[in-house]
């Protein structure tokens, strides 16, 4: 804050009262100004690291999850492909088996789709007031049709009602303006076939079909009954409710797309085949991820001399027990037990901790040699993937990084978010402090000022005096020499 305009040297005394004053004034203010100075710039450095450390730890969460995807997974110890995609595709996963094998698609599985009676009157035809049972696979699911309902207001309680359980509900109008509830399924498979009573004009057998050019008053399944997927594998016959088809052959999954076409068809060819240069890729992009954090934290923690080479310049983490708390916890989990198996420690892939800096390194020498072994793929998949959603190291590494960005309750926050809410609380402190010492100056530089002014009034009064009575005897000698 500026200090009043003071004046410049004393009309009285002569003296340089406003340099007097300014003088005063910062020698007064010096210590605390200093301490403020200091903190808030401490401060705005810990809120700028902790904006920093934040984004360094998401950017890694981000990365174990990337790799961790089980829609394109980056540790697949196995890859699978299909020499007609357009039939049907295949992933695999660290129990499959290197091999091809020769699939055709018969039948994909179809789910439920039925068909009312038509009503006359359209989407506006009233609907009895009651309950509608949808039944499906010896499963009720029930839907409130209330008074004055209409074919689309019943339409609409069925999507609320039963969405969640893979049941909608549709209407179709034809040229005359007839119209009539269509009921679907997203469950597949033979015996999957919905029925729907309970309201009188909506009872559905699901079993039968309404034929090409069903009558006003027929009702029943839409384009067939819900059927099994048929495919051969190798020759062998299998059916699947889904056509997802998991556990046909060990450790691959298929998907089918459509029908295998030609008379006989004409299989597509699936090899599965082991991933090691894959897992190569991405055993190197998690050793890189780690490091970019490490290096992060490292940045933030480590003071550095400054442009001499003489002054130390604190880092906004200097001496601060949260980086080597966070770096210590998630380091924990490369040797903590994970999924088990033949591989148990990153070393054995030739992934190891640099003694000087902390990071990692990765030896692809070592790492393919333990690949040339039988079945390592799969247990390098296993390592990091693990046997369920929370033993591979991925999982573990992303846990570690929560309790610093998420809160653990409803209550609560991310250790990061409350160490910021921490420094926000200080900034405000530090503003009210500089605030508070502004006005301590204003004052003192005021007191002052009306004190040497005081002071310079009383000088020049007693200096008239003094001039006064020098000249009074001046006179009073002239006299005497006249005489």
């Amino acid at each position: 804050m500026a200090s009043p305009i003071l004046p410049g040297s004393g009309l009285g005394s002569g003296l340089d009262i406003g340099a007097i004053v300014t003088a005063l004034v910062n020698a007064d203010k010096s210590a605390k100004q200093t301490q403020i100075d200091a903190a808030t710039k401490t401060n705005t450095l810990k809120i700028s690291g902790v904006g920093s450390l934040k984004s360094a730890l998401t950017a890694f969460q981000t990365a174990m999850n990337n790799l961790g995807n089980k829609t394109n997974p980056a540790f697949a110890g196995f890859t699978a492909t299909s020499s007609k995609t357009d039939i049907l595709t295949a992933t695999s996963d660290s129990t499959a088996v290197a091999g091809n094998y020769s699939v055709v698609v018969n039948k994909l599985a179809t789910g439920s789709k039925i068909a009312s009676a038509s009503f006359a009157g359209g989407a506006a035809s009233a609907i009895p007031s009651g309950t509608l049972k949808i039944s499906q696979n010896g499963t009720d699911y029930n839907v409130d049709i209330p008074a004055n309902a209409t074919l689309q207001t019943t339409r609409d309680a069925i999507n609320k009602a039963q969405g969640a359980n893979g049941i909608s509900a549709n209407i179709v109008t034809d040229s005359t303006g007839a119209s009539r509830l269509v009921i679907s399924s997203s469950k597949t498979g033979a015996g999957s076939d919905l029925s729907v009573s309970g309201i009188a004009g909506l009872e559905i057998d699901g079993t039968q079909l309404m034929g090409s050019s069903p009558a006003a008053g027929a009702s029943g399944a839409v384009n067939g009954v819900a059927q099994n997927a048929e495919l051969t594998i190798d020759g062998l016959a299998v059916t699947s409710k889904s056509n997802t088809v998991t556990g046909a052959v060990s450790g691959l999954t298929l998907n089918l797309v459509t029908v295998s076409p030609g008379t006989p068809p004409t299989p597509a060819i699936v090899g599965v085949e082991a991933n090691t240069k894959g897992l190569q890729t991405s055993v190197q992009a998690f050793v890189d991820a780690y490091n970019t954090l490490k290096n992060t934290i490292d940045t933030l923690s480590k003071a550095t001399p400054d442009e001499d080479g003489k002054l130390t310049v604190q880092a906004a983490f200097t001496g601060d027990a949260l980086p080597r708390s966070m770096i210590a916890d998630i380091r924990a989990q490369l040797t903590a037990p994970g999924a088990g198996g033949p591989l148990a420690v990153l070393s054995q892939l030739g992934v190891m901790t640099d003694r000087l800096t902390g990071n990692l390194t990765f030896d692809t020498a070592a790492f393919n040699k333990t690949m040339a072994q039988p079945g390592m793929t799969g247990q390098v998949q296993q390592l990091f993937t693990g046997t369920n959603d929370t033993n591979g190291l991925l999982a573990r590494m992303s846990k570690a990084v929560d309790p610093y960005l998420k809160p653990m309750d409803s209550k609560s926050k991310g250790l990061l978010d409350q160490r910021l809410d921490s420094l926000i609380a200080n900034t405000k402190t530090l503003t009210n402090q500089q605030l508070a010492l502004d006005l301590r100056v204003a004052n003192l530089t005021k007191t002052l000022t009306a004190k040497y002014n005081a002071m310079d009034l009383l000088v020049g009064q007693m200096k008239a005096t003094a001039n006064n009575i020098t000249s009074f005897f001046a006179s009073l000698n002239a006299q005497q020499s006249a005489k």
